[in-house]
C-alpha cells in the first residue's frame, strides 16, 4: 500500500524561515508560524503539538511562503488581521490595520471609562476594515458605534467585517458636513486614523504594493486630510468630547499645532508608540461655547 510521505512541521517552518530571511521579511520566524498554523487550521500557540503536514499541506505552504516572500502581506494571506480584541478580513482594496494603532483604541476607551458614559456615541472615520469601530463596540457593546468611509473596495470590507456587529456603516467622504451632520454636538468620541503619510516617503514592499494609495498618503506633507478633518470633527463633538488621530511619525509636534489653531479644542497632547515615536494625538472639545464660523 503507498503510504504517503509526511514532511515534519518543525523541519517545514525552519525552511520557511530560511526563505522568508532571505527575501527580507521583517519577522520571519513569526510569519513562518502563522502561516504554517493557518495551513494546518490550529492557533499558532499550538504548533508545538502539531501533526507532521501531509503532501498537499505542505504544498500548500510552500506555496503561501513563497507568496510572502514576494512581499504580499501576511495578512491576505491567512485572510485576517488580528486587532485588538477582533479579527477582521482583509484583502485586496483595503488599508490593514496595524498593531500601533491599538494604543489609539485603548486610550479612546480610557476616555470613554473617565467619562462614565453608560451608552457613548463613537464615530470611527477613515474605518477602511472597520478595525477602530469593532474593536470599541466589543469593549464598549452598549455603545452607539459608527464607521464612516468613502472608498468602494474599502466600504465593502467595512461591511463584510461589520455584518452581525452593532457598528452602523455610513458611506461618504469624513470631511463632507452633511455626513452625520444629524449627529453634530453630540458625539462623545471620534476616532481616525486617517492617511498621513507624506507623499515619496519610502514605504515597505507590503505597503507600496499592496495597500491602496489613498488610504496611505495625504498630500506633499501627509496632513492634508487632517487639516480638513479638524473642523468637522469640532462639530460633531459634544463639549468635553474626545478626538483620537493617528499620524506619521514626523508630525508629533505638527497635528498637535493643527489642534490648537483650530480653536475649538483643550487639553492637546501628543502620545507615543511602544518604539518611543510620536504616533497619535489627542484633544478634548472645548466645554465653553464657541462660535462655529464655519457652519
Amino acid at each position: 500500500m503507498h503510504t504517503e510521505q509526511l514532511i515534519n512541521t518543525s523541519r517545514a517552518i525552519r525552511e520557511a524561515v530560511a526563505v522568508l530571511s532571505a527575501a527580507g521579511v521583517a519577522s520571519p520566524r513569526v510569519d513562518a508560524e502563522i502561516l504554517t498554523a493557518h495551513v494546518l487550521g490550529l492557533p499558532r500557540s499550538k504548533l508545538a503539538l502539531a501533526p507532521d503536514l501531509d503532501p498537499a499541506r505542505a504544498g500548500r505552504l510552500r506555496d503561501l511562503v513563497a507568496a510572502r516572500a514576494r512581499r504580499v502581506p501576511l495578512q491576505h494571506l491567512t485572510g485576517v488581521a488580528p486587532f485588538h480584541h477582533v479579527e477582521v478580513a482583509v484583502g485586496p482594496g483595503v488599508f490593514v490595520p496595524r498593531p500601533e494603532t491599538e494604543l489609539l483604541v485603548e486610550w479612546g476607551l480610557g476616555a470613554l471609562s473617565g467619562a462614565v458614559l453608560f451608552s457613548p456615541v463613537v464615530v470611527d472615520l477613515c474605518s477602511g476594515s472597520g478595525a477602530i469601530a469593532l474593536a470599541v463596540a466589543a469593549a464598549r457593546p452598549a455603545a452607539t458605534v459608527y464607521a464612516v468611509e468613502r472608498d468602494p473596495a474599502a466600504l465593502e470590507w467595512l461591511r463584510r467585517n461589520a455584518s452581525g456587529s452593532n457598528v452602523r456603516v455610513v458611506a461618504g467622504d469624513v470631511t463632507d458636513p452633511g455626513v452625520l451632520a444629524d449627529l453634530d454636538g453630540t458625539v462623545d468620541l471620534v476616532l481616525c486614523n486617517p492617511p498621513y503619510v507624506p507623499a515619496g516617503t519610502p514605504v515597505p514592499p507590503e505597503v507600496a504594493g499592496f495597500d491602496p494609495y489613498p488610504a496611505v498618503f495625504s498630500g506633499e506633507d501627509g496632513l492634508d486630510l487632517i487639516r480638513d478633518l479638524a473642523p468637522r470633527v469640532a462639530r460633531l463633538l459634544r463639549p468635553g468630547g474626545w478626538f483620537g488621530v493617528e499620524h506619521d511619525d514626523t508630525h508629533g509636534e505638527a497635528v498637535p499645532a493643527l489642534l490648537r489653531a483650530e480653536g475649538r479644542f483643550e487639553a492637546i497632547a501628543d502620545h507615543r508608540d511602544l518604539a518611543g515615536r510620536p504616533r497619535f494625538a489627542t484633544a478634548q472639545r472645548l466645554r465653553t461655547h464657541v462660535t462655529d464660523s464655519s457652519s
